[in-house]
Formats: C-alpha cells, sequence, structure tokens
C-alpha cells in the first residue's frame, strides 16, 4: 500500500545544516579550551539530540558549560550555510499536489526546526513540524511518534518515514511506519540496512522514484 502521509527527519535528510552544527560546536569547545572537533566527529555525535551530541564530544561533565555555549551561538548563527539537500523541495512538491500529507519529524530543536524550514521556503509544503522540546518525548520513542501521529489525524499503517539515521529506522520499526533510508546524512547504506532497512536510496531522487505512481 502507497503511503498517504510522509513524515520527514530533516538534518541530512531535507536540508544540510552540517557547516553550522559543526561551527557551534567547535565555537564551543575552543571556549572551553579544548580542540575543535572533525566534521566526521561532529557528523558521528548527532542524531540524538543537541544534549546527547554535546555530551559524546565533550563528556558529560564538561556538557552543561558546553551547552551553555552553543545555544546561544546556534541561535545567532543557524541560518548561516543552511541548504537544501538537492530534489527535497521537488519531491515535497510533487507529495503535496498527490494529495499526501507531509510533515518534518525530527531531534532538531524544534523551535530551530521550524525557523529553517521557513527561511528555506518549506513551511508551506509541510503541515506539520515537530521537533526536540516540542514534547517531553525524542525519536525513537513511540510516544513521540503517536503524538505526532494524533496531532497531524493520520494512521501509523499509511505512514511512511524518510531518514537518514537508525535513529530515524528505530523510530519507524518501533511504531509500525514504513520506512525508506537516505544516505544524504550520517549513515551509509550498509549501516541503515545494518539496522534491518530494507529500502535505501542514494538521494531525495531515489525516494522519489519509489513514491511514484
Amino acid at each position: 500500500m502507497r503511503p498517504t502521509s510522509v513524515l520527514f527527519d530533516l538534518d541530512g535528510t531535507l536540508i544540510d545544516h552540517f557547516k553550522a552544527i559543526h561551527r557551534c560546536h567547535a565555537h564551543a569547545m575552543q571556549q572551553l579550551g579544548l580542540p575543535a572537533p572533525t566534521m566526521a566527529q561532529v557528523r558521528a555525535a548527532v542524531g540524538g539530540g543537541v544534549e546527547l551530541a554535546v555530551e559524546r564530544l565533550v563528556g558529560s561533565q564538561r556538557a552543561p558549560a558546553a551547552l551553555a555555549i552553543y545555544r546561544p551561538h546556534w541561535e545567532a548563527t543557524m541560518l548561516d550555510d543552511v541548504q537544501l539537500l538537492a530534489g527535497a523541495k521537488e519531491l515535497l512538491v510533487s507529495l503535496r499536489s498527490r494529495g499526501n500529507r507531509t510533515a518534518v519529524f525530527t531531534n532538531k530543536h524544534g523551535p530551530s526546526s521550524r525557523l529553517t524550514c521557513a527561511h528555506l521556503g518549506l513551511a508551506d509544503l509541510l503541515d506539520g513540524n515537530f521537533g526536540a522540546t516540542d514534547t517531553p518525548w525524542l525519536k525513537p520513542d513511540p510516544q513521540f511518534t503517536r503524538h505526532v501521529l494524533t496531532a497531524l489525524g493520520i494512521d501509523a499503517t499509511a505512514t511512511l518515514l524518510v531518514g537518514d539515521s537508525p535513529y530515524d529506522f528505530q523510530t519507524a520499526r518501533n511504531a509500525g511506519l514504513g520506512f525508506i533510508g537516505v544516505t544524504t546524512g550520517t549513515h551509509t547504506a550498509a549501516e541503515l540496512k545494518a539496522e534491518g532497512a530494507v529500502r535505501v536510496c542514494a538521494d531525495l531522487f531515489g525516494v522519489a522514484r519509489e513514491l511514484s505512481p
């Protein structure tokens, strides 16, 4: 059965925000006298929310101090260097033209996600945008997914999640959603398939082909 609703992760799925994320982590760590992380280290740390990413990069003891530096720098610079991934807007337009419901479902800070999507011209192509701090939960907690489904008035059995990380696959599996992985973000096809993902695409053009009528 083809999905009637499609949920998208944001970072690494619809957008490339890694330059800004890396810049803010580097700023926080250097302010604490630590060496700046590599982009690879940042990519490996993200996905489970900013608190977990910071803890992975600086350790639990330094995490509160790093977050206190990271957050205001992020607020001031988050829209610098962010860009849509190829095919993102076209896919959303196509889905909407067929009557599908679409939403962002991310562990990114919810207000940041909505501001970023508005900046990139995606807001009018979405029925919702759900992120960290909007609820007490993060992906892959099924309570977060149930909240999203209820808010949108959609059913899990007719909903697909598109994402780039094991968090996304686990979210889909935990809630009975369909799943398509993309390798435009933090994980390879082999890593996603090792988690159990069956459908993995190189990019959003591949997702569009999977979802074509």
